[in-house]
C-alpha cells in the first residue's frame, strides 16, 4: 500500500470542497482500514490536545491528493477538517503525524 502513494497533489484544505469523491473503498485489507481508523482517532486526539498538524494523503475522482492540517472530528464516515472541510473516511489512503 506505502509504496504506491508517492508524489500526491498537495492541496490546500479550503480547495477540498470542491473535489469529487467516489463512493469506493481505497484500501483492499481490512487491516489496513482497521490501522487506519485506529491513525484517525490518534491523529484526531493530537489535533484537539495539542494542535498537532497532519499530513492525510487521499484519493478523489482525479488522483491522489495530500493535506497537512488538524484533524477536528473523525465520525465513523468523514474526518472533519477546520471549517466544516470534510473527508470522506472510504478515500483516505493514510495519516501521518507530523
Amino acid at each position: 500500500m506505502r509504496n504506491q502513494l508517492q508524489n500526491p497533489i498537495i492541496v490546500s484544505k479550503e480547495s477540498i470542497s470542491n473535489l469529487i469523491f467516489p463512493n469506493t473503498e481505497v484500501l483492499k485489507l481490512k487491516e489496513d482500514i482497521t490501522n487506519r481508523m485506529l491513525d484517525l482517532e490518534r491523529a484526531t486526539t493530537l489535533g484537539n490536545v495539542e494542535h498537532n498538524k497532519i499530513k492525510v494523503i487521499f484519493e478523489d475522482s482525479e488522483g491522489l491528493k495530500q493535506v497537512e492540517t488538524t484533524i477536528w472530528a473523525t465520525t465513523d464516515k468523514r474526518i472533519i477538517l477546520k471549517g466544516g472541510v470534510v473527508i470522506p473516511i472510504i478515500r483516505i489512503h493514510e495519516v501521518k503525524i507530523i
